[in-house]
């Protein structure tokens, strides 16, 4: 739902209401990933998809026959059969499960808020049970780092095992499911917890102000990062060079060191490294390789490589953090321009995000990583399923 947050704000301040479907889990092929939303309004406007087609029409059938009638929060499992695949089944051969909730903006005080903290780029997050006993399913709880929350889950031991949830994934910037069992004594019944978090953007450092920074800063903004790039040569560090970019004119390490003591970095943080000049890089690199950031990756040819982790090793790194260095930096795709090169670094960057391995689908690598073996048939497609 929160990928839909800008839209769904207006209906909130209007009081429209609307259904969610929201898918909580996939197998497989499945083409969306939990947390992604189809949303139908009392108006009969539509809003996102949950299958890139295969099942939405089915979807919204749903959610108009909630807005029609009986609004109890209910769930909904689509997969692949052969009887079924050219109808309401997953043609990619996976499977979905989604919670369909009726949403009344008079009703439901958190809502509007928790929309507007996305639209403004401050953090939250909304849990929702959808697995669990009746009495809880589609229940919320808003969680927010530095603010208070709202709403309950109907227990305050259930509140607090939620928000302790919910802050993990808000440190990571991820949406996804928590499983709570019986041995947590928090619930007489196992329950899962689907956690939606809203981040502001993660960063991406360009060091060296190049024709090469130019093109990874227009396609890391196109990737959804907030992109700063840093020089210490104001000739170059011109910030009508780099349009959608913070730029700064600094030493690079310096600049660094002084984002990492105002607490500005975190696990979602990228840095490339392109200033190719030693000066730079390895005061630079000495720092950065020690940084708890998600990506550090550095330009040069392989003797260059090379050359720099013999003097990183003297400026006493260990092997462990000279492994976290991407050098030389990007995929083999045979870049030769600088908007090439800069979709190589760009490739590897969510290759390594997400634990792809860069070779072609062809092969027969997965092609939705993190997910699980689909079944060949689920127990009911497109039929309710009691939580």
């Amino acid at each position: 739902m929160l990928e839909l947050a800008a839209e769904l704000l207006g209906r909130a301040l209007r009081g429209v209401p609307f259904v969610t479907a929201t898918v909580t889990s996939v197998a497989g092929s499945a083409p969306r990933q939990p947390g992604s939303s189809l949303v139908v309004d009392a108006d009969g406007a539509v809003l996102g998809n949950v299958s890139g087609g295969c099942v939405d029409a089915a979807v919204h059938d749903a959610c108009q026959q909630m807005l029609a009638g009986d609004r109890t929060p209910r769930v909904l499992r689509f997969g692949y059969s052969d009887a079924e695949a050219i109808g309401v089944g997953l043609t990619c051969g996976g499977t979905i499960e989604l919670i369909l909730r009726h949403h009344d903006p008079a009703a439901e005080p958190w809502l509007e808020p928790a929309l507007a903290d996305v639209t403004q780029d401050r953090p939250v997050a909304v849990v929702t049970v959808v697995r669990g006993p009746d009495t809880h399913l589609g229940r919320v709880i808003v969680v927010r780092p530095d603010r208070p929350g709202a709403g309950t889950l109907g227990d305050e031991r259930l509140d607090q095992v939620a928000e302790a949830h919910a802050t993990a994934f808000l440190h990571t910037g991820q949406t996804g499911t928590a499983e709570i069992g019986l041995a947590d004594s928090y619930c007489r019944e196992p329950m899962t917890l689907l956690v939606e978090t809203s981040t502001p953007a993660p960063r991406l450092l360009v060091f060296g102000a190049i024709d090469h920074a130019a093109a990874l800063a227009r396609i890391a903004t196109f990737l959804g990062y907030r992109v700063t790039v840093c020089d210490a040569r104001a000739t170059f560090a011109a910030p009508e060079r780099f349009p959608g970019a913070d730029v700064v004119v600094d030493w690079p390490h310096r600049y660094l060191q002084s984002e990492a003591e105002a607490d500005r970095l975190d696990g979602r943080t990228v840095i490339c490294v392109l200033t190719h000049d030693p000066k730079f890089d390895l005061p630079l690199l000495a720092s950065a390789l020690r940084m708890p950031v998600a990506y550090v990756g550095a330009m040069g040819s392989r003797r260059t490589h090379d050359e720099r982790l013999t003097r990183l090793r003297e400026a006493g790194l260990t092997d462990r953090e000279l492994d976290r260095l991407h050098s030389p930096i990007g995929l083999d795709l045979g870049a030769r321009t600088p908007q090439e090169t800069a979709l190589s670094i760009a490739a590897e960057i969510v290759a390594h995000r997400h634990a792809g391995t860069g070779v072609p689908l062809r092969t027969g690598v997965p092609i939705h990583h993190g997910s699980t073996t689909a079944r060949p048939v689920v127990d009911a497609v497109g039929v309710p399923v009691s939580p």
